[in-house]
């Protein structure tokens, strides 16, 4: 256990979930160790993060997995199975505008990324008044694996659902497992930030799928091992962003590699939640990483570049922006996330509008919004920002009470330096160890630990925290909500080639959904709730022996 404080408990009588039992001091820090030892030696038996067999770290970006979804209050069978775009090459034509390579099986029981923007749809046209997408950015099925081995303390399966997390065990509503293709449109489209187009729609490299190759399940062993990241022998199928797969997920298309909310040519899409807001639900995202990092964007914004952060936060905001120049979004009902403390001088990914005053500017929220934001009369909001000396979880308790009381929307902004939540390690601990870093030739570099104060620890809110807030403002503001929670730090522990961050951002991400599944408990039930939990892609973790990631005494 962390030793946070559980001042939400105490303020709203909910139950706090304690991500793992507690473990002995000899066994407390057995994945930081297997973690550090894999760094430092470049290799190790249990595993390796990559298609080269010899080394711990070979490869430290996405991959073309498929990515597992699970399904609460509803089922998955209207787009799998019989139902699955890859059986039909009509359907593939109409997804990609052309048929990939290899991409029809004829058997395919996974379905596209997008469809789960069809199951929200399907969702909202049944009835279902509370929807809420859960994405674990970067969390495939091994991933996955890993840290049910390590909350169960057991290797409980080997393929399928699996069982050991809380959105694997979950019974009490209709419950699915399925499966998905993450490939984008395309990678290797340019873009203007400052004029908002594209330059050379359709990009540079290709998409697709071939189950022959990479697999029919997501646990399946790819034939060519190059072939997840997009360097196989026969398909050379390109791997999504972060971008475009929650473009997929919010918006129901495929796009290019960078987009937030445009098609494949630059032109808007508009995603569910703005559909759902101009019928009534209020919207909430929440997020471990950068309030307007590419998943969150997605939820609300539009942009050519993901990269275009301030931009992307005036949209949640509801604030004119480069996209919407003239009249703008009207702005969520709750952003919550990270980015304090995060600024710069110069940003030349965010164009000529970035920092106009030539002062240091926070990456992802200039001061001049922040202030129009904290003055705004007209649907006006409670702000709570990371602050030296206030307990992180207490502020944003007040200000969610304060936003309920008065009615207003709610912003909350936390993080430690580089912008994220301070990560949580498999052990329930903040104590990150020593990561990999980008490959020099056929060298692996090395990324010292990221180290935290207790200021970093108290005076931040943790996922599940913040989940517990928006849900507190989101059913005060409207009897239907729409609301995004994303596990971020998964994706940035992946890319890491760090297990025991990956292990324990996912089960930060756990805790933030049991925080649902108890309120919905204590809410009205599951008549009227849909939760889908997910990813937006997956990385190349391989875990050789799963049985080494079971807790020992030293």
């Amino acid at each position: 256990m962390s030793g946070r404080k559980t001042a939400w408990a105490i303020a709203t009588g909910l139950t706090m979930l304690v991500c793992h039992e507690i473990v002995s001091a000899a066994e407390k820090d057995y994945v930081r160790d297997l973690q550090t030892q894999a760094i430092e030696t470049g290799k190790a038996d249990w595993g390796r993060w990559g298609s080269h067999t010899d080394k711990y770290s070979s490869w430290v970006s996405h991959s073309n997995r498929l990515v597992p979804i699970y399904s609460f209050g509803m089922g998955l069978e209207s787009v799998s199975g019989d139902n699955s775009p890859y059986r039909s090459v009509e359907k593939l034509q109409r997804l990609f505008g052309k048929v990939p390579t290899g991409t029809v099986n004829p058997e395919a029981e996974y379905f596209d990324q997008t469809n789960v923007y069809s199951l929200q749809k399907a969702a909202v046209a049944s009835g279902k008044k509370r929807i809420v997408l859960f994405v674990f950015d970067g969390m495939d099925w091994q991933t996955t694996l890993a840290a049910a081995i390590y909350n169960a303390g057991a290797v409980k399966y080997r393929a399928g659902r699996g069982s050991g997390l809380a959105f694997q065990d979950y019974t009490m509503t209709q419950t699915d497992f399925g499966y998905f293709v993450s490939t984008p449109h395309n990678d290797g489209t340019k873009k203007n930030v400052n004029l908002q187009t594209v330059e050379n729609p359709g990009g540079t490299k290709l998409s697709g799928y071939s189950s022959r190759i990479g697999g029919r399940y997501p646990w399946s062993e790819p034939l060519d091992p190059l072939y997840p990241i997009g360097l196989g022998r026969d398909f050379r199928h390109v791997y999504t962003d972060s971008s475009s797969s929650a473009t997929s997920l919010c918006s129901g298309v495929k796009t290019y590699n960078g987009a937030v909310n445009v098609d494949p040519e630059g032109k808007h899409v508009e995603p569910l939640a703005r559909q759902l807001q101009r019928d009534g639900f209020a919207i909430g995202l929440v997020t471990s990483v950068p309030i307007s990092h590419a998943t969150p964007a997605c939820g609300y914004a539009n942009n050519v570049s993901r990269s275009d952060y301030q931009d992307l936060t005036r949209d949640l905001l509801g604030l004119k922006s480069i996209s919407h120049p003239q009249e703008p979004l009207p702005g969520v009902d709750v952003l919550l996330g990270a980015g304090w403390g995060e600024d710069r001088l110069i940003d030349t990914g965010q164009g000529s509008n970035f920092n106009p005053g030539k002062t240091v500017e926070n990456r992802y929220l200039a001061a001049v919004d922040l202030k129009t934001i904290q003055s705004q009369k007209r649907r006006p909001w409670t702000t709570v920002l990371r602050e030296s000396g206030k307990n992180g979880e207490v502020a944003l308790v007040k200000a969610a009470r304060h936003a309920v009381d008065e009615k207003t929307r709610l912003f909350g902004m936390f993080g430690v330096k580089k912008g994220h939540l301070p990560f949580q390690t498999a052990d329930g601990g903040f104590d990150p160890t020593i990561s990999a870093g980008a490959a020099v030739g056929n060298l692996s570099t090395t990324v010292a630990a990221e180290k935290y104060s207790q200021a970093d620890i108290d005076e931040n809110p943790t996922l599940a925290e913040m989940t517990n807030a928006a849900l507190m403002v989101l059913s005060a503001r409207a009897d239907r909500f729409w609301l995004m929670v994303e596990a971020g730090d998964v994706d940035w522990a992946n890319h890491a080639n760090n297990i025991d961050n990956s292990i324990g951002a996912v089960l930060s991400g756990d805790s933030a959904f049991k925080s649902v599944t108890d309120w919905v408990e204590t809410n009205g039930g599951w008549e009227d709730t849909a939760v889908f939990v997910t990813a937006d892609h997956g990385h190349y973790f391989v875990l050789e022996k799963p049985e080494a990631l079971i807790p020992v005494p030293q």
